[in-house]
């Protein structure tokens, strides 16, 4: 069987622990018809195995930048999506205020540009200035 390397998001076993002594059964106390039971520690007692070789300063300063990259692309990924919806979110409140001043402020110009229009048609069409000004229709 060849060995594999597992894909990047698989996580990996980095440290061993060792149970304590009193935590481990004796082997006379184990009958050989019985399964063995599984040893229950509480994580408090669980004790980390110092590594065989000790990484170089360059070696863990690769390792902390492999692990940063990999932080960094998880984060960027989510990061992206979420600032986007943050940022949609806060254009549609302020749209969402914004509009009934944009229609009172279209619907003045409107007014004035109809006004205007029609007084000018009116003027040209009768060869005389209407009594009325753009002012009156509203």
């Amino acid at each position: 069987m060849t060995q594999r390397t597992p894909p990047r998001f698989v996580p990996t076993l980095t440290t061993v622990l060792e149970l304590p002594p009193e935590a481990a059964p004796a082997v006379d106390e184990i009958a050989p018809s019985e399964p063995p039971a599984p040893a229950v520690i509480e994580p408090s007692q669980a004790v980390a195995l110092t590594p065989l070789a000790q990484l170089s300063e360059a070696e863990a300063f690769r390792l902390e930048e492999q692990l940063l990259h990999r932080v960094l692309q998880r984060v960027d990924l989510s990061l992206e999506e979420r600032v986007s919806d943050a940022v949609s979110a806060a254009v549609q409140q302020h749209l969402d205020r914004m509009i009934p001043g944009l229609r009172t402020e279209i619907e003045a110009v409107l007014r004035a540009l109809v006004s205007e229009a029609l007084a000018h048609e009116l003027s040209e069409n009768t060869g005389s200035t209407p009594a009325f000004g753009p002012q009156s229709l509203g």
